[in-house]
């Protein structure tokens, strides 16, 4: 198996690096700053070595000659960018006795190899080899070495790639050179894996060369990642596999023993290294620092940061969500939210934080106060250093001494300060840079405004919570109105009916019923939210009515007509509440006539007419005044029991319908969706 893929690996490879040679001629120049005819000679020799060991095998002469002329035409590739570049003087000069001196070496590995395969005796030729394959690993590393001096000086990404296509060739030879070295022949577990990893270099190349210039391939910081750990997992299996074959030809009796220690070890102490959080930060810092012109993916961080403002996880209040925010950024593990308490900070809320909280008094307004002024982060570890520094006045001693505390941002918005956010120090501590400051400072303001943004809700919500109740209150101040109404009444007529025992039973019912309704009243005007009334049913509107004219008879006849088998789908109380408001405001318009309930029927839907012959109402008033609240035509009306009688019809899902003129009296008609009794009631 592993012959097929050391085969197949190579053939393929070989076919990609030459339709790349054939593709680079005819474009001529693929890069201003990549010569098009060297880099085809380097594919094509290329091409031909890979061709050579999947069909001739790795020792074969031809194969040991094709490897030494494509190390030397990657080098002279190598040269040519070197001349492009415009080094001039000694620096040129000594950088092309450098390029002299590698290719001498390669030079002379190539006439070892040919003078092993011509040897005659077999010991003779054993060391020729072995002083072929020494050199050929000098030739490959001063190649690096070489690379490595010419890496900074390109500035297009296409050339860059290129090179470290060329570096991951050498690296390569290296490789096998010490294998080859150590154990008297390459593995054949090496060879496959070569001819996969050249493979993938050609599609690496080809990429490169599809986007020339500077704008070359820019791989993400996710995909390089995982690509470097790939590569480390390779390079950890390829070690692995030189380490037990060298063990095998070294060991002896004991040599299986051994090889299971050292890949029980070695697997232990890379899965110990992966397990460490410390190292996996120190890598990604380094990583960044050293492959990147920029520290962040300023994509992939917003959409975290925005991500982790708008959707909480595991329903973390908002406040913890903001200091999370910010402290992902620069991978702060715990942090504080301060928030402005007039002219000092306060603590409103901790992300995993541990330790003691920010002082008050004088120590924190002076903190608060050197914000607002400045809005400058500050860096403890830098204050912590420099006790002359004059931001180190600042902050509270606390702060300084806890030994957590990392950074302090201020969280400033419409040139008022909302707040600061105090970070704890990362598992790999590093100095900020200019980057962070950036970053951190435009995300503080999105973080300030939505802390603002959290504090006006907060108001309104309260503002509304304050509407609500005063809106209640003139709901219920307009039935007091009703009861003191009732109980002016009967205080009237007492002298005069005292000693009519009719008048006296009716009047203990009317003084029963007014203190329920206060009752009732003074409870609804406790309520910390609004009523949200009971489901609708079946209420039996005839009853509804007798109750209201029996509740107003003392100031007036009304009579119940109509349909009194109708039912309706409603909240008894919410229209016993509209029913007494019609009712009431009907007897107040006066008229020779009783006012009447009317109960019928419009199609589905139930109806309750309420009607008088009183003073009536203009369309205009009607139109834009009835149903306005505080707008009254009485003089000592509030203007509340037509709108909330509307209200509460409309909350049932019904309408009030009004027909009116000046001087003929007023029909107000409650429609309602109809309903069956059930079973009880119809009994």
């Amino acid at each position: 198996m592993l012959t097929g893929v050391i085969v197949w690996g190579h053939a393929i490879a070989a076919l990609m690096f030459g339709a790349l040679a054939v593709w680079t001629r005819q474009r001529d120049a693929t890069d201003g700053a990549l010569p098009g005819r060297w880099l085809s000679v380097a594919l094509a020799t290329t091409a031909l070595w890979a061709l050579s060991v999947a069909g001739n095998g790795e020792g074969h002469a031809a194969t040991h000659l094709l490897a030494g002329l494509r190390t030397l035409g990657w080098l002279v590739l190598l040269f040519a960018i070197q001349r492009r570049a415009g080094a001039q003087g000694r620096e040129a000069f000594g950088r092309t006795l450098a390029y002299g001196a590698v290719a001498a070496v390669d030079i002379a590995q190539l006439l070892l190899d040919f003078a092993s395969v011509a040897a005659p005796d077999p010991a003779g030729a054993a060391v020729i080899r072995d002083a072929a394959t020494v050199l050929g690993a000098l030739a490959a590393l001063g190649a690096l070495l070489l690379l490595h001096g010419l890496f900074p000086a390109t500035t297009s990404s296409a050339t860059r790639i290129v090179l470290v296509a060329a570096g991951a060739f050498w690296l390569i030879d290296i490789n096998s050179c010490i294998a080859t070295y150590l154990l008297g022949g390459a593995p054949a577990e090496l060879a496959a894996a070569r001819g996969v990893a050249v493979a993938g270099i050609a599609l690496l190349v080809a990429l490169a060369l599809s986007r020339p210039g500077d704008g070359g391939v820019q791989f993400s910081r996710t995909a390089t990642f995982h690509t470097l750990s790939l590569l480390g997992l390779i390079a950890y299996f390829a070690i692995t596999i030189m380490a037990t074959s060298l063990i095998a030809a070294l060991g002896g009796d004991h040599a299986r023993i051994a090889q299971t220690a050292f890949v029980f070890g070695s697997t232990v102490a890379v899965l110990t290294a992966a397990s460490s959080g410390w190292l996996r930060a120190w890598i990604k810092v380094k990583l960044v620092k050293h492959l990147f012109r920029h520290r962040y993916d300023y994509r992939a961080e917003w959409v975290r940061f925005t991500e982790t403002l708008g959707e909480p996880k595991g329903g973390a209040p908002l406040d913890e969500r903001l200091v999370k925010a910010i402290g992902d950024l620069i991978d702060a593990p715990a942090g504080l939210l301060l928030v402005a308490d007039g002219d000092t900070l306060a603590v409103q809320a901790s992300w995993c934080w541990e330790g003691d909280t920010l002082p008050g008094g004088e120590e924190a307004a002076r903190l608060a106060a050197y914000l607002h002024a400045t809005g400058r982060i500050l860096e403890l570890d830098v204050l912590r250093a420099s006790a002359d520094d004059p931001d180190r006045a600042a902050v509270p001693p606390a702060i300084l001494a806890h030994p957590d505390a990392w950074v302090i941002v201020p969280l400033p918005h419409l040139g008022r300060l909302t707040g600061a956010i105090l970070l704890a120090r990362p598992i790999v501590a590093r100095a900020l840079d200019w980057e962070d400051f950036d970053l951190l400072r435009i995300a503080g303001r999105q973080v300030a405004s939505y802390l603002a943004e959290e504090r006006a809700q907060s108001a309104l919500a309260e503002s509304g919570r304050f509407d609500e109740f005063n809106r209640r209150f003139a709901f219920i101040l307009h039935d007091v109105k009703n009861i003191v109404s009732q109980l002016s009444l009967v205080a009237r007529n007492a002298p005069r009916h005292a000693d009519n025992p009719d008048f006296r039973a009716d009047m203990v019912a009317t003084l029963n019923e007014s203190a329920m309704r206060m009752t009732d009243l003074l409870a609804r005007l406790s309520e910390r939210e609004p009523p949200r009334g009971e489901a609708l049913r079946a209420v039996a509107l005839a009853t509804i009515a007798a109750q209201s004219a029996a509740r107003f008879r003392a100031r007036g006849a009304v009579l119940v007509d109509g349909d009194t088998a109708r039912y309706a789908a409603a909240d008894p109380a919410r229209l016993q509440q509209v029913l007494d408001h019609l009712v009431h405001n009907a007897l107040d318009a006066g008229g020779a006539d009783p006012v009447r309930i009317v109960l019928g029927t419009t199609g589905d839907r139930a109806t309750i007419d309420v009607v008088d012959t009183g003073c009536g109402m203009t369309q205009q008033f009607i139109r834009d005044d009835l149903f306005r609240p505080f707008v009254s035509s009485k003089p000592t009306g509030f203007g509340i029991g037509a709108f909330e009688a509307r209200q509460l019809a409309l909350a049932m899902g019904g309408q009030i319908d009004v027909d009116s003129r000046p001087g003929r009296g007023t029909r107000f008609r409650v429609t309602l969706a109809g309903a069956h009794p059930t079973l009880e009631q119809a009994a």
